[in-house]
């Protein structure tokens, strides 16, 4: 495979991955990964590797940070995880009911409705709801920058390669 195609791929699943950290539908982290993979074997130098490798460590941390403050943050709150998949599975099934935007509403609803089932509170469902969403946003927050970090890491490799 010529180099210019494996950069232009390698670009392609890093823009995709990025964009699924953002709409979590498919694996962001992994799909940045396999973009980094894709430059690493079909570069010519070995700064291919030494791309791959510090872009495997930022995506790595920004990974386990989301899970991290995320899990953190349940707990300090005594959220369970399950209300949380809950969501997620709403918010799947609400961007096919509701296209671009069933995503985000049907976490929202699937997220407050398992909480107002598990405290029978209205006010305390409504705290712990926005206590889980504002975790998993700041998780999403942080493995969307390692991402971001690792995509212009990409980035730099592909310059060096192509300019220097």
């Amino acid at each position: 495979m010529p180099v210019e195609a494996a950069a232009l791929i390698a670009v392609a699943l890093t823009v995709v991955g990025v964009c699924g950290i953002v709409v979590p539908v498919w694996p962001g982290t992994i799909t940045v990964l396999a973009g980094l993979l894709v430059w690493a074997c079909f570069s010519p130098a070995p700064w291919g590797w030494i791309v791959f490798g510090v872009g495997a460590v930022l995506l790595a941390a920004g990974a386990s940070a989301q899970y991290l403050i995320t899990g953190r943050r349940l707990r300090e709150r005594q959220i369970p995880n399950r209300s949380v998949l809950v969501g997620l599975a709403c918010g799947v099934i609400g961007l096919f009911v509701i296209p671009f935007v069933g995503l985000p509403i049907g976490f929202v609803v699937g997220l407050l409705g398992m909480e107002w089932l598990r405290v029978r509170r209205w006010r305390e469902a409504v705290s712990t709801s926005w206590a889980a969403l504002k975790s998993v946003g700041l998780g999403m927050l942080v493995e969307l920058g390692c991402a971001l970090s690792a995509a212009v890491v990409l980035l730099i490799g592909i310059l060096v390669h192509f300019f220097a």
